[in-house]
């Protein structure tokens, strides 16, 4: 069975992309499963926060797009996490531009993720926040989108975007493409707004959002600065408890596709 493939993605910055995508990985590796972390951030964060130093990296997930290595030889393993990790540094800003003129350019993630999808269970692609080539590349080959978000009101703005977005590449470049479901993050339950919002999500869109809800947790922002997932750096802290359960739903969700 070949793996399954999930983008983590959300056109507005700063609501908790790479802090679920590598917990989400070290949740799942936690439970069992097999996962391979892609870095598509030119900014690295979620290689770093896995325990790879970019700056070490010989070959990262820019050589994979230019064709120049494969994402077999590009990868590492974070022995700390229990995952692969196909890392990223800021070569990969120039890809935007270099990728503009080749041929399948939107299709090159997929092609170079088809070779080892049997490796895999679980294929997680942390998307940088803006919609630019290296996003497409991730949302071309990947079977679903996860989406974080706070429960804020200009959370919601956002959503709108970001689901014209999945539903343009849909109908274009990906049939298989759908959003997976909405995780709400950095909750805090005693702030009224953030529960009307979480409601309003609820009945906007049913089933589509994760029972699991992440709860605003100190240990899961220290960890990036100790190189490691909450999941890892502090098993027991409530954020990290809550992705493994993610981790755990996300696996009966497959299940049930």
């Amino acid at each position: 069975m070949a793996a399954r493939i999930f983008c983590v993605a959300n056109q507005k910055g700063g609501v908790g992309k790479t802090t679920t995508t590598v917990n989400l990985a070290a949740g799942l590796a936690k439970v069992g499963q097999r996962v391979l972390m892609i870095d598509l951030d030119p900014q690295g964060n979620a290689t770093m926060g896995s325990g790879v130093d970019k700056r070490k990296l010989e070959l990262t997930i820019y050589d994979v797009l230019l064709e120049s290595a494969s994402i077999a030889e590009a990868r590492v393993r974070s022995e700390k996490c229990g995952y692969d990790v196909l890392g990223a540094n800021r070569e990969l800003a120039g890809a935007e531009v270099e990728l503009v003129d080749v041929e399948r350019r939107d299709r090159r993630l997929k092609l170079a993720i088809a070779a080892v999808a049997q490796d895999y269970d679980f294929i997680l692609i942390d998307c940088p926040p803006s919609l630019s080539m290296l996003t497409l590349n991730g949302l071309c080959s990947a079977h679903g989108v996860i989406v974080p978000m706070q429960c804020e009101y200009f959370a919601l703005e956002g959503l709108t975007d970001l689901v014209n977005t999945i539903k343009q590449v849909h109908a274009n470049l990906n049939k298989d493409l759908q959003i997976i479901g909405l995780l709400r993050v950095m909750f805090d339950p005693r702030i009224t707004l953030q529960q009307q919002v979480s409601e309003q999500l609820k009945s906007h869109f049913g089933d589509k959002v994760f029972n699991t809800v992440i709860p605003r947790n100190v240990r899961l922002a220290e960890a990036p600065s100790y190189g490691q997932p909450g999941v890892v750096f502090d098993p027991s802290a409530r954020g990290s408890v809550a992705y493994v359960e993610f981790a755990n739903e996300m696996v009966e969700r497959i299940k049930a596709m």
